[in-house]
């Protein structure tokens, strides 16, 4: 049942509005004095306040103001004997839902109420919306049971109510994006816009017209003003992908942007301010790149005020099937086809395969199968060539004379070296985590092996 409060000196009025809006179905309570109201609206939640502008102590126009600075949400409607314009005007400015003059008609007066509750109920329950809505896209596509993605899901809800830069790092096709999306729709900007910008794919020229935009003239094609990313960003989160991949110039005007919170279009004179929260995300080792200055150190901190990583799918084998049944449903809907099952020997092939590419690529090959294959049950004969390749039969031994056990191992721990920095683009770290091996073993095989393009200066941290 819906509570109002009535508040009114006149003991009269206030008694007869409590038995009108009783027989309207509202549980009402009622206040002869200021005082005493603002006790009940302490104490009590109310759905809507009814109260007369004049009154004994404090008047009506006050309490409307402890109600918007405590309980903002209760609508207030405001009622005089001596009304005048200006006092309508500064109860509106106030915040009050409405306003009544006395002597007042009772069915218009419960038009009123009626409309205001309406309102109420049409607010809450979009904010109810918006918060379902939050949940719904804050880990949809975040799919995840193991340790460490229960980890980061955890971490996220801590981070996304505030308003701290955010570094995500991770190897290309784990989420990063997602992650940061996630982080957008459970903060308190999810209302705002979510703005993305791959720094890694435009020419830095375009990338700086892109970030903080241009004025008219500025370069040949300029031929009207734009907004950049930052504005259009404005109040709500900027995800500056691939970070890493910017230029120093263009390092320094982020740098500028973070620090004073206001841009400068290219070309422009004018400082533009900007409310915008930063998520970031790289593939690279921005700790070496300012070692080889080539990232700025002071950028680095102001980016890496709270950082994580997201794993890559071969460190999360038991998301596998998740992601599989996951990414078959989606795309089954998204073509209007029937729900596919996975071949037992498949799932085990799923499961044992490095994924270079990460999550993207297993979503690349699910997405595949779902478009050209007709049959309910997901095969081997379904599977792309590369990565059937992976899983080739099994060796056969072959014993001979002049057999050299330590050559044959040699040549077959080379064959997995070498493999192991094809997939991980030469990156040293990433390849002795997939070998199960630590870094400096790995640097030995690779000098004993001799295999010249991945010694450690080119080992694509």
């Amino acid at each position: 049942m819906e509570k109002i409060l009535i508040i009114d000196d006149e003991k009269s009025i206030c008694d007869l509005l409590s038995v009108v809006f009783g027989k309207q179905g509202y549980e009402v309570k009622k206040s002869y004095t200021a005082a005493k109201a603002l006790e009940l609206i302490e104490s009590e939640d109310f759905d809507l306040i009814l109260t007369d502008i004049r009154l004994p102590e404090r008047s009506g126009m006050y309490i409307l103001k402890q109600v918007k600075k405590t309980k903002p949400g209760i609508p207030v409607i405001m009622i005089t004997a001596y009304g005048t314009i200006k006092q309508a005007v500064d109860a509106l400015k106030a915040g009050a839902a409405d306003y009544v003059m006395k002597p007042f008609d009772m069915d218009e007066l419960k038009i009123i109420v009626a409309n205001c509750m309406e309102k109420k109920r049409l607010q809450e329950e979009n904010v109810f919306l918006k918060k379902e809505l939050s949940e719904k896209y804050s880990f949809e596509n975040i799919v995840g049971k193991s340790k460490k993605m229960i980890e980061i899901f955890s971490l996220i809800e801590k981070i996304a109510g505030i308003e701290s830069t955010v570094l995500i790092r991770g190897e290309s096709g784990t989420g990063k994006e997602m992650a940061a999306r996630a982080i957008h729709y459970l903060s308190r900007r999810k209302e705002r816009p979510f703005v993305t910008i791959n720094c890694g794919a435009l020419p830095e020229g375009l990338l700086e017209s892109e970030l903080f935009g241009h004025v008219k003239g500025a370069f040949t094609g300029a031929v009207v003003d734009k907004k950049g990313m930052f504005e259009v960003a404005h109040k709500g989160t900027l995800f500056l992908d691939e970070v890493g991949e910017t230029s120093q110039l263009t390092q320094v005007k982020l740098l500028r942007a973070l620090q004073e919170k206001t841009i400068r279009r290219v070309g422009g004179t004018s400082e533009i301010p900007v409310d915008v929260r930063i998520i970031s995300a790289t593939n690279q080792d921005l700790k070496r790149k300012i070692e080889n200055n080539e990232f700025r150190e002071d950028l680095y901190y102001r980016l890496n005020v709270i950082s994580f990583e997201m794993p890559p799918l071969r460190e999360k084998k038991e998301d596998i099937p998740l992601l599989v049944n996951y990414f078959i449903k989606k795309h089954c809907e998204k073509v209007g086809r029937k729900m596919k099952r996975v071949a037992p020997e498949v799932m085990s092939l799923f499961e044992s395969y490095l994924w270079p590419g990460n999550i993207r690529e297993l979503e690349n090959v699910i997405e595949r199968i779902v478009a050209i294959e007709d049959r309910e049950t997901i095969t081997e004969d379904c599977l792309p060539e590369e990565l059937l390749a992976a899983h080739g039969p099994e060796i056969e031994l072959a014993i001979h004379p002049g057999f050299n056990l330590n050559e044959t191992v040699d040549t077959i721990a080379k064959q997995y070296v070498q493999q192991a920095l094809y997939k991980t683009g030469g990156n040293m770290k990433e390849a002795a985590t997939v070998l199960g091996i630590n870094y400096r073993s790995l640097r030995y095989l690779i000098e004993k092996y001799q295999l010249k393009d991945f010694r450690e200066d080119d080992d694509g941290a």
